[in-house]
């Protein structure tokens, strides 16, 4: 799977795009909220991931320019004195990520593919299956597979 990073977006972008087996895809929800997916030519998903390039770029500089503009002594203070989580507990929850990445890097392509798509980029079984162009019960049987198959490997 060619896949893109999961990028921060600005929250009226309401696409989100992904590449399968050398095919291109563009995901959306439709005005009644339905999750709705396209293939599209290479053209036009280079056109909308050069897009994402672009906002990205603008929202980052946007956050400098105004990291810079509230920076003072009492902002300083105040994100330090109200950081709550220790060092530890920063170990501890990048640790259990990094452990649940490696877990999830070990499965099959396919169920990789599939939990990806349901717990990462939040679509429905419906959608899935009609990007992978088979039936609801089948991704619905291989994520709970994949699940099982999670519950061996951070068990061990």
């Amino acid at each position: 799977m060619d896949d893109f990073p999961k990028r921060r977006k600005h929250k009226d972008n309401p696409y989100t795009i992904r590449t399968i087996d050398n095919r291109y895809y563009i995901l959306f929800k439709d005005g009644e909220n339905i999750p709705r997916t396209i293939e599209v030519s290479k053209n036009i998903f280079d056109v909308f991931n050069q897009f994402e390039l672009d906002d990205l770029k603008e929202l980052n500089e946007f956050d400098r320019h105004i990291e810079h503009k509230e920076l003072s002594e009492e902002s300083i203070y105040n994100r330090t004195a109200t950081n709550e989580e220790g060092i530890d507990d920063y170990i501890i929850r990048t640790s259990t990520y990094d452990e649940l990445m490696n877990a999830i890097n070990q499965l099959s392509s396919t169920q990789r593919r599939r939990v990806k798509m349901y717990y990462f980029d939040e679509l429905d079984l419906k959608t899935i299956a009609a990007i992978e162009h088979t039936s609801f019960q089948m991704i619905s049987k291989s994520i709970k597979q994949a699940i099982k198959n999670l519950k061996k490997i951070l068990n061990k």
